[in-house]
Parts: structure tokens; C-alpha cells; sequence
């Protein structure tokens, strides 16, 4: 890929900064996006030389959008969709990339330490 392109991301680098791996065979999940890609009007990845996927960082930020409500909020396609064309959503506050399933375990760990500190001291 020459320099004009250096800002997108393959198809593979993007289910690796989602951490899109299928819990099986252990590899990327690619499949995922692609299919989020025909479900999602939102997202139009760029197809260059030899019919690759490549996306730009709005690209992946809405697919960050999606992986956050579908897997860590739970959230069904279509209320996915329902809250990408929602005007007033919130989510543009929420900084994806501290929305990671380690982040968010560490820190239930780190409450659930300092509520045992708390009972047996008082």
C-alpha cells in the first residue's frame, strides 16, 4: 500500500484492535465485520487494488460503536440500528477505546478488593 493509504486499516488489523477472536480455533474474526458490513448502512469500508477491504477511522469508530452494544452491552442488531440513527445518542461520549472487556474486569476486581477491605475492617 503506498503512502496516500498508510491511515487505513485491513480488514485483519481492525477484528485486532476489536479483539474479534473466535474462541475456537483462536484466529481473528474477520467474518464478523463482514458481516456487520451488510447489516450496517454506516459502514463502507474503501476497496483498493485487488478487492481488499480498507477502513478509515470513522469506519472503525462506528464499528467500535456496534462491537461495544452488541457485545459488551448485549444489545440486538436492530437496536443497534435504532441507536446509530438516533440523533441524541450519548455514545459519542463514551471514549471506545477504553471500552474493553480487560478494562472493565479490572476495575469490578478492584471494587470487589476494596469491598472486602471495607468488611473486615469495619
Amino acid at each position: 500500500m503506498n503512502e496516500k493509504y498508510k491511515s487505513y486499516k485491513t480488514i485483519g488489523e481492525v477484528a485486532q484492535i476489536l479483539e474479534l477472536i473466535d474462541k475456537k480455533s483462536g484466529k481473528l474474526s474477520t467474518h464478523t465485520i463482514r458481516f456487520w458490513e451488510k447489516e450496517f448502512k454506516q459502514i463502507k469500508p474503501h476497496i483498493f487494488n485487488g478487492k481488499r477491504r480498507y477502513y478509515d477511522n470513522a469506519s472503525i469508530k462506528i464499528l467500535k460503536k456496534i462491537h461495544y452494544l452488541l457485545k459488551i452491552k448485549g444489545m440486538t442488531i436492530k437496536g443497534v440500528k435504532k441507536e446509530l440513527s438516533n440523533q441524541d445518542s450519548q455514545l459519542d461520549l463514551i471514549d471506545n477505546k477504553t471500552i474493553n472487556k480487560n478494562v472493565i474486569k479490572n476495575k469490578v476486581d478492584k471494587i470487589s478488593k476494596l469491598i472486602k477491605i471495607i468488611k473486615e475492617n469495619g
